[in-house]
């Protein structure tokens, strides 16, 4: 479903991911964690043509991200941000901004979607008509990913997509986003700080550190302390 060969990214003459490989199977839900500044988000965002400046080949679903047009990338991936606060417009209700994606792209009944959009992330049609300064951090968040999936993507790219929220409301959104995973069909690459939520969410991981792969472990591995780097033992020691 992803496949990254030899990725480099750079800003302003200093490369912020280097010489990166890694491949996503249809269905499974890969890790990307290490320190701040290792850039793991900055992959997701170079995915989504969010970054200029790179060179190496991304291909989504065996196309070339370089030749695919802008919104038939944007039907094939989609990404959930770290901060639902700012992720969602303060001016527009929850409707508008989940049915906006589809307007673009001439998707039939963005209403109706909209409010099956709704009531499969668990808040419900009535949701449609509120502001996001009238929802918790739990609540945007839902609707941020019912948003990422308004033009059903089989690729959803989540850029630590429970850290701005409550402990309490953590597992919420994790689980949300698991049972979407199994009736979707959907393929994850989850970018996050916490080895918890990687343990938890992901089938596979891989470390980076100062923009660059350290190892790709799998979750038996990450469980069981079969780890040879140096590095990665002294990641999860810290955590």
């Amino acid at each position: 479903m992803l496949e990254i060969r030899n990725l480099n990214v750079e800003f302003s003459g200093k490369l912020a991911v280097r010489d990166t490989s890694f491949a996503v199977q249809p269905g499974e839900s890969f890790g990307l964690v290490g320190e701040s500044g290792s850039g793991k988000s900055t992959i997701l965002r170079t995915v989504m043509g969010l970054n200029a400046t790179w060179n190496g080949s991304i291909s989504v679903d065996g196309q070339d991200v370089r030749k695919i047009p802008r919104k038939q990338l944007a039907k094939m991936v989609q990404m959930v941000f770290q901060d639902p606060y700012s992720s969602l417009h303060p001016r527009y209700v929850i409707g508008q901004q989940i049915a906006e994606p589809m307007k673009i792209n001439g998707i039939a009944n963005p209403e109706r979607r909209t409010a099956e959009l709704l009531e499969l992330i668990g808040l419900g049609a009535k949701f449609q008509f509120r502001f996001p300064h009238e929802l918790s951090g739990g609540q945007r968040q839902r609707v941020a990913i019912a948003r990422a999936l308004a033009l059903s993507p089989k690729l959803l790219l989540l850029d630590e997509p429970t850290s701005a929220l409550d402990v309490s409301i953590q597992a919420e959104i994790l689980n949300l986003l698991n049972r979407l995973r199994k009736e979707l069909g959907l393929t994850f690459v989850i970018v996050s700080h916490d080895l918890a939520v990687i343990s938890y969410m992901c089938e596979r991981l891989m470390v980076m550190r100062n923009a660059q792969p350290v190892e790709t472990l799998t979750r038996e591995q990450l469980r069981s302390g079969a780890i040879a780097e140096d590095y990665t033992k002294a990641l999860i020691a810290a955590a």
